[in-house]
C-alpha cells in the first residue's frame, strides 16, 4: 500500500488529479465551442504544460553546463521502437526545423500525437514497458506507478476533439511551462448555486487541497529557479573575473609589443649611425633585440586568442543575461501566481472554516433527529405490540361471544319472547287498574248542557274553557277557533258552537 504521508506519493496522486480537471476542462470547452482547436486555444495549452510535468515526475536528470537538465524525449522516442506507426510522428518531430532542443522535441511530439488521436494509445504503449522506462525514470515516478496508468486511460476522451496545431513559427525550445492553477478553481458563488450542502463542501476541500499543491508546486519552482540564478551569478562572476584578467594580460601583451617595436626602431636608426668601428658591437646588441623581436608572431598568436577568448566570453556573458532575464522573469511572474494563489488558500482556508462548522452543526441535527427517530420507533414498536395484544384479545372475545351464542342463543330468543309476553300483560294490566281507578273517582262529575255534553277526565285531560258559552270541557272536545260576536281575533270554542256559530255565520253573511 502506499503511504499517504510520502511526499512523492502525494505529488503524483496531486499530478493526477490536475491531468482529470486539465482533461476534463478541455473537453468540455471543447465539445461547448464546437469547432477546431488551434495553438492559441488556453485549456489546450494549459493541457500540455501539465503533461509535460507529468512526464518530467521522476525524470532522471542529465548533468550539463548550466545544471541539471530533465527532458522526457528519450522515453517518447521509446514509441517508435515499440509501434511502428508512430515513426512517422517521430520522423515528422525530426524533421520540423527551429527544434534545437529535446524539450522541444518533445513538446512537438505531444502536439502531432494528438491531432492523430493516438496520445492515448501511445501512452499505454510505454508505460506497460516499465522494463524500458526504467532507464529514464526513478521508480517512485508517476510513469512507473498506477497514476500514470490511470492518466493514459483518461487521454482516450481527448479522441472527440479536433486540433489543427501549426508549429513552424511557435517557439516550443524556449517556452515556461507554468501552470495556470486559476482556470482550475471554481467560483465559491456559482458552486453554491448549483450544488448544496455536502457537495458544496466537497467541492471547497478538493480546491483547498488543490491549491496547497499548487503552493508546494510553485514554491518547488520558485527554490529551482532561485538555485539557478544563483549557480548562473556565481558564473557570471567567475566568467567576470576571467575576463578581467585575460584584458589585463592582453593589455600587458600589446604594451610588451609596442615596447619591442620602439626597440626595433631604435636600434634600426642606431645601426645607420654609429661607426664601422663599432659596428660589430652594435651588431651583437643587434641581435639580441633581434631575438627579442624574433619572439613578436608568438606574442601577436597568443594575443589574437586571447581576443578570441575573451570574445567567446562576451558571447556567453550575453546568453547568460538573456537567461537570467528571462528566468528572472518567469520567477516574477510564479512569484505572483504564488501571491495570488496565498490569497486564494486564505479565502478557501476560511470558507472551509465555516464550512466544517455547518457541517458540525448540521451533524448535530442529525444525531438530534436521529435520537428522536430511535425514540419514535421504540414507540411504534411499543404501540405495535400492544395493538397485537388487543387484537388477540378482540379475537378471544369475539370467539367467546360466538361460543356463548352458540350455547345460549336459544335461551336467549326463548327468554326475550316471554319478556315480551310479560310487558303486554304488564300494559294491560295498568290500562285495566286505571280505568277503574278513572270511574271509581270521577263518576260523580257528570255535567251536561242543553245540546252537548262532554266527560272530562280529572287527572287524565287537561280542561279547557269555551270562549262562547264558559263551559268547561275536555281538551279533546275544545280544538276548534272562530272569531265571536263580541271580538274579531280568534278564540277556542267547543265543538257545538263552532257549529252553531258556522250555520248563523253562513245564514247572516253581512
Amino acid at each position: 500500500a502506499t503511504n499517504p504521508k510520502d511526499p512523492i506519493a502525494i505529488e503524483r496522486l496531486n499530478l493526477m488529479n490536475m491531468a482529470k480537471l486539465s482533461i476534463k476542462g478541455l473537453i468540455e470547452s471543447a465539445l461547448n465551442l464546437g469547432r477546431t482547436l488551434d495553438s492559441d486555444y488556453a485549456p489546450l495549452q494549459q493541457f500540455f504544460v501539465v503533461m509535460e510535468h507529468c512526464l518530467k515526475h521522476g525524470l532522471k536528470s542529465k548533468k550539463t553546463f548550466l545544471g541539471q537538465n530533465k527532458s522526457f524525449w528519450g522515453p517518447l522516442e521509446l514509441v517508435e521502437k515499440l509501434t511502428p506507426e508512430a515513426g512517422e510522428i517521430t520522423a515528422s518531430v525530426k524533421d520540423l526545423p527551429g527544434l534545437k532542443t529535446p524539450l522541444g522535441r518533445g513538446r512537438a511530439w505531444l502536439r502531432l500525437a494528438l491531432m492523430q488521436k493516438k496520445l492515448s494509445d501511445y501512452m499505454k504503449t510505454i508505460i506497460n514497458r516499465k522494463d524500458l522506462l526504467s532507464e529514464f525514470y526513478e521508480p517512485n515516478a508517476l510513469m512507473m506507478e498506477e497514476e500514470g496508468a490511470v492518466i493514459a486511460g483518461l487521454l482516450v476522451g481527448l479522441n472527440v476533439i479536433d486540433a489543427n496545431l501549426c508549429m513552424k513559427g511557435e517557439d516550443l525550445d524556449s517556452q515556461v511551462g507554468v501552470i495556470d492553477f486559476s482556470m482550475y478553481l471554481k467560483d465559491g458563488g456559482h458552486s453554491s448555486k448549483s450544488t448544496e450542502g455536502d457537495g458544496q463542501i466537497t467541492a471547497i476541500l478538493d480546491q483547498k487541497n488543490y491549491v496547497e499543491e499548487l503552493n508546494r508546486h510553485l514554491s518547488a519552482s520558485v527554490n529551482n529557479l532561485q538555485a539557478k540564478v544563483d549557480a548562473l551569478e556565481k558564473s557570471n562572476t567567475k566568467l567576470t573575473e576571467e575576463l578581467a584578467v585575460a584584458n589585463n594580460r592582453i593589455i600587458t601583451l600589446q604594451e610588451d609589443v609596442e615596447r619591442v617595436k620602439e626597440e626595433s626602431s631604435y636600434l634600426v636608426e642606431s645601426s645607420r649611425k654609429v661607426h664601422k668601428n663599432e659596428l660589430l658591437p652594435t651588431m651583437h646588441l643587434l641581435c639580441t633585440h633581434t631575438r627579442e623581436s624574433v619572439c613578436i608572431p608568438d606574442v601577436e598568436k597568443e594575443l589574437e586568442v586571447q581576443i578570441g577568448m575573451r570574445q567567446e566570453m562576451e558571447l556567453s556573458m550575453k546568453m547568460l543575461e538573456k537567461d537570467i532575464c528571462e528566468k528572472h522573469d518567469a520567477l516574477v511572474e510564479l512569484r505572483q501566481q504564488l501571491d495570488d494563489l496565498r490569497r486564494l488558500n486564505h479565502e478557501l482556508s476560511h470558507k472551509s472554516q465555516s464550512s466544517e462548522i455547518s457541517v458540525k452543526q448540521k451533524n448535530e441535527i442529525v444525531s438530534r433527529l436521529e435520537e428522536k427517530t430511535n425514540q419514535m420507533a421504540a414507540t411504534i414498536k411499543q404501540l405495535e405490540s400492544r395493538c397485537k395484544q388487543v387484537e388477540r384479545q378482540r379475537d378471544l372475545a369475539e370467539e367467546a361471544t360466538r361460543l356463548f351464542k352458540q350455547e345460549f342463543g336459544d335461551k336467549i330468543e326463548s327468554l326475550q319472547q316471554e319478556v315480551e309476553q310479560l310487558l303486554k300483560q304488564r300494559c294491560a294490566v295498568l290500562i285495566h287498574r286505571n280505568m277503574a281507578g278513572f270511574y271509581a273517582n270521577c263518576a260523580g262529575y257528570l255535567m251536561f248542557t242543553d245540546e252537548r255534553s262532554c266527560v272530562f277526565h280529572f287527572g287524565l285531560l287537561s280542561q279547557r274553557e269555551c270562549k262562547n258559552c264558559k263551559g268547561v270541557f275536555c281538551e279533546i272536545c275544545v280544538t276548534n277557533e272562530l272569531p265571536l260576536p263580541s271580538s274579531i281575533d280568534l278564540q277556542q270554542v267547543c265543538d257545538t258552537c263552532h257549529s252553531r256559530l258556522l250555520q248563523q255565520y253562513a245564514s247572516s253573511p253581512s
